[in-house]
């Protein structure tokens, strides 16, 4: 269970037999209407799974400053649960997951102010490190991309298509990001228009019971091996390597190879 997060959200129990995960959301901040909202799943085969509902629809989750911050402060306490193995990122908007960055918003802005933002914007995206772009539209709006999408689309796509999707503005569709491996998947939509999120449960299923300590050091060896040359790369993996030696999962996975049974990680 989570530690009470200021204006966000705790999971009720699954309602009905056979319900896997919490689809209500309840607490005094449900009334006020949080735009980030946390809870828990907690079916059998979701333990260590949290779910971020990202929940603006008046701006369709557009990154506004309210927004940003909920988000910020919902990553830095969910960073400090060790029962936390893997985070879900949906929206609560039907047919938008997030509309980018609120324009209307930064227009009102001064020029110190679109400063701070964007700089705290770039320090959530490191955060998530995610690459679910689907459309650099801020050349159409006289803007940049200001939240490491110059960095992180080349690093996706190549710097020659990065370049034309930032220089064009060109929004893509999830098949399109597929074949230029901007996205892994790529899945129908169903009725409910829950298909890709169905998709991204299974993948947390499939990473929540593995090593965490692991699985924390090999994402921090290829996210910050891949900003360097490969020579450092190489010590970036070594150090990382390093800190998972002495834990005990480390012998616990080798117990449980030679024994020929699944192994009990505790993130130790």
């Amino acid at each position: 269970m989570l530690r009470t997060l200021p204006r966000v959200l705790r999971p009720l129990a699954p309602r009905g037999p056979g319900r896997n995960t919490a689809r209500g959301w309840a607490s005094r901040d449900e009334a006020l209407g949080a735009e980030i909202q946390v809870g828990a799943l907690r079916g059998e085969r979701d333990a260590g799974i949290v779910e971020i509902l990202m929940n603006r629809p008046q701006a369709r989750n557009a990154l506004g400053k309210v927004f940003v911050s909920e988000l910020s402060d919902a990553l830095d306490e969910l960073r400090l649960d060790r029962s936390v193995r893997v985070v879900l990122f949906k929206s609560g908007v039907k047919g938008v997951f997030c509309a980018g960055a609120d324009l209307k918003e930064r227009e009102r802005m001064s020029e110190p102010e679109v400063a701070t933002f964007v700089h705290k914007l770039r320090s959530l995206m490191n955060q998530i490190a995610s690459s679910a772009i689907m459309g650099l539209i801020e050349t159409t709006r006289g803007l940049l991309p200001g939240a490491g999408g110059t960095q992180r689309l080349p690093r996706c796509v190549g710097v020659s298509m990065a370049k034309e999707l930032i220089f064009t503005g060109r929004r893509i569709n999830g098949e399109e990001a597929k074949g230029i491996g901007l996205v892994n998947y790529a899945v129908p939509q169903n009725q409910e228009g829950t298909a890709a999120y169905h998709r991204s449960l299974e993948l947390a299923r499939e990473i929540a019971p593995q090593a965490p300590i692991a699985v924390r050091m090999g994402k921090v060896a290829i996210d910050k091996g891949m900003e360097v040359d490969i020579t450092s790369g190489m010590a970036i993996e070594g150090m990382c390597y390093a800190q998972n030696i002495p834990t005990r999962d480390r012998l616990e996975g080798m117990a449980a190879f030679r024994e020929k049974r699944p192994p009990r990680f505790v993130g130790e």
